[in-house]
């Protein structure tokens, strides 16, 4: 619990609007994973599909732009607080994990150095303004790419597979996202496919605060940070927390006394997230993406892995692999 502690004391909340864009309207004649032609693009049969990635000599405005900054940084929207995937070293008190590996390695692709980067701790609720309000260039904080999510950000090819699942103490009498959350009390963060998925189906789950969704929230169930449910679990103030399982290992690494239970629900995927209409850059990601996962057990996506999710998340033997739209 100390060390949970530790982490959530740590979180930098910035002012961020929370006004988002609308997308703008694409024509497109369908998507394509690998050689199978999918639904129309509006249907998003397919969310993590894509756009192609840009030739190794080919820069946009967006990229020109990032490349022309008197400090020629990166900036990026990060956790610090998701243990193996953004997170501060107690000891060291640099930023650590699998988001901020693949957050240095697209920094490096464009501007030459993994250094050339400036990390910006952003809370989940907050993602997309951080976005579209220009605080940031990219996202690349454990952000499940959904449909949704589509309408107001792009997002890069996936780059992890998860599902969401269900976090308790061990001894209780919860066994998974079914019907024995009724009448227990679940946490999510806000603005969370696990908040989404209680929408649909909450199993008798008392999930939302009082006055959730407006200037009022008491925070109590819906939380700005996903941390902070395991902080609220192991107070006793709640029963559950719903979040996707790459996450919840991370916790239940922090806490001996939490586990996993029941099944995960269906895959979802993580992109880098961008804003929408930087269209180069997302191409430029998905570039970065492929030479990540090229090399087989060698690839740098797996040598990060085994670095900081094998422990908590054993048996991935590859990354998701890459699908595009049809352009």
């Amino acid at each position: 619990m100390a060390a949970a502690c530790a982490l959530t004391a740590a979180v930098t909340l910035l002012p961020l609007s929370h006004s988002v864009d609308t997308r703008a309207e694409r024509v497109t004649s369908g998507q394509r994973i690998g050689s199978v032609t999918q639904a129309d693009d509006d249907a998003c049969e397919t969310p993590e599909a894509s756009l192609r990635p840009s030739p190794a000599d080919e820069d946009g405005d967006t990229i020109r732009s990032i490349r022309e900054r008197p400090n020629r940084k990166l900036v990026v929207g990060v956790d610090q607080n998701s243990y193996r995937w953004g997170y501060r070293d107690p000891v060291t008190g640099d930023l650590e994990g699998f988001d901020i590996d693949l957050a240095r390695a697209i920094a490096e692709d464009i501007l030459g150095s993994r250094d050339d980067i400036i990390f910006r701790a952003i809370p989940t609720n907050q993602r997309e303004a951080a976005l579209n309000n220009g605080t940031v260039d990219l996202v690349v904080r454990t952000m499940t790419i959904t449909c949704d999510r589509r309408q107001r950000v792009d997002f890069s090819t996936a780059y992890f597979q998860v599902g969401q699942q269900v976090l308790a103490p061990k001894g209780s009498s919860i066994t998974g996202f079914d019907a024995s959350l009724a009448g227990k009390r679940v946490c999510t963060a806000e603005d969370s496919t696990a908040y989404q998925a209680l929408e649909k189906d909450a199993h008798g789950a008392i999930f939302k605060d009082e006055h959730d969704g407006t200037p009022a929230d008491e925070d109590r169930l819906t939380v700005p940070n996903q941390l902070d449910c395991l902080v609220r679990l192991q107070l006793g103030e709640v029963d559950a927390v719903v979040t996707d399982n790459a996450l919840a290992a991370g916790q239940a690494a922090q806490d001996p006394a939490v586990e996993l239970v029941g099944e995960p629900l269906p895959p979802e995927y993580y992109g880098v997230a961008v804003k929408l209409g930087n269209d180069d850059l997302v191409r430029r990601v998905n570039k970065v993406l492929e030479g990540y996962r090229a090399g087989g057990a060698d690839s740098r996506w797996m040598r990060s892995y085994e670095t900081w999710l094998k422990a908590g998340l054993p048996g991935i033997t590859a990354p998701p692999p890459a699908r595009y739209r049809n352009e």
